[in-house]
């Protein structure tokens, strides 16, 4: 018996010592307990420095992980594995996340550098009244081209990526939604568009272009433009600022038919358990001087309406990536389709690649 005791008593101490071994790698890594904010957001997408700058402010330990797509990270946090306390998604992801009750409502009180937002960025159709989210950056999906190679196209509109004069020499980023919109919008249909006629028309159409398609491609659409390696691209604003910082031949434009108004945004995820810092996070980043500092590193438009005023006029003054009211008016942010209208979109969209071959 006493044996028995011991054996017990052993197992007892060396589980007890198990857990704590566990507690104290999740505190360290910020899943769990301790003064620290774990923060999920895409890649290289804030300035360091201002991280480090709100851990000295107010304490808090920040700790930072990184996704590559919307997928990826809504896959993540329905796991619930890791205590995200603050999360930037985009629009359409937004919309899953609510469906999935996956989402913290947001203490407005508690953000009172909200009023700094322009206010025709808020209260967007994936968020009325921004109960969960909070705008981060916008952009546009638009065409970047290379004057000297494109022969005087001006690509006012999509029509213009037709041109047989362009064989063989667009590359496109691998969106479904980039792609089928950029098809729709060329006909004049919303990029949100349902009714199957005007899909297999869009689909069509798509199938027209192949020739002028050089390769659908990833990330490293940046760097082949920026290389000259084709003379035309389908891509996002920001991406198209960052080319253009490292090609000054480039310029950048949006089809006066419309495209698509994308925002990223900062949200407080369920698995959250350091939500006042969550708020306390959100609130900095609103703030218009680091709002202006952190635009300046990543790029991307900023929706803070404030901090436009203390960036530098080739920046808050390039209407290429702040549009003028009358283009914004033709733009539209992507709806959540639902998982059976999407999966059609991915099935339409995958025809269309095919036909490259």
């Amino acid at each position: 018996m006493k044996s028995l005791v011991r054996v017990f008593v052993s197992v007892f101490a060396a589980a007890f010592i198990l857990m704590g071994v566990a507690a104290w790698l999740n505190s360290s890594q910020g899943y769990s307990g301790g003064n620290t904010l774990t923060i999920y957001n895409w890649g290289d997408y804030i300035d360091p420095e201002l991280l480090d700058r709100f851990q000295k402010e107010t304490g808090i330990t920040v700790i930072y992980q990184t996704f590559d797509s919307n997928e990826a990270m809504l896959t993540k946090i329905e796991q619930g594995g890791t205590s995200f306390d603050v999360a930037m998604p985009s629009d359409y992801a937004i919309s899953k996340m609510k469906e999935q009750n996956l989402l913290i409502p947001l203490d407005h009180s508690k953000l009172p550098n909200l009023k700094n937002i322009d206010s025709r960025f808020m209260n967007l159709s994936f968020d009325e009244g921004n109960k969960y989210s909070v705008p981060y950056f916008w952009g546009t999906v638009g065409i970047i081209f290379n004057p000297e190679m494109t022969k005087g196209i001006d690509f006012n509109s999509w029509d213009d990526l037709w041109d047989p004069r362009l064989r063989n020499n667009i590359l496109l980023a691998d969106g479904t939604r980039e792609v089928m919109g950029m098809g729709l919008n060329s006909l004049g249909y919303s990029l949100n568009d349902t009714n199957e006629a005007h899909l297999q028309e869009a689909l069509a159409k798509l199938k027209l272009l192949s020739p002028n398609v050089k390769a659908v491609v990833g990330d490293e659409i940046k760097m082949m433009l920026a290389n000259e390696e084709a003379a035309v691209g389908l891509v996002w604003s920001g991406d198209a600022s960052e080319i253009m910082g490292e090609n000054e031949k480039l310029d950048y434009t949006v089809p006066q038919e419309g495209s698509n108004l994308w925002f990223d945004n900062m949200v407080i995820p369920k698995t959250a358990t350091h939500v006042e810092a969550a708020h306390k996070f959100i609130n900095f980043m609103l703030d218009p001087e680091v709002a202006a500092q952190n635009t300046e590193y990543v790029g991307y438009s900023t929706p803070n309406k404030a901090a436009l005023t203390l960036l530098p006029e080739d920046i808050s003054g390039d209407t290429r990536f702040y549009p003028d009211a009358e283009l914004i008016k033709h733009l539209e942010v992507y709806d959540n389709l639902g998982k059976r209208m999407l999966a059609h979109y991915n099935e339409l969209y995958l025809q269309f690649k095919m036909s490259l071959d």
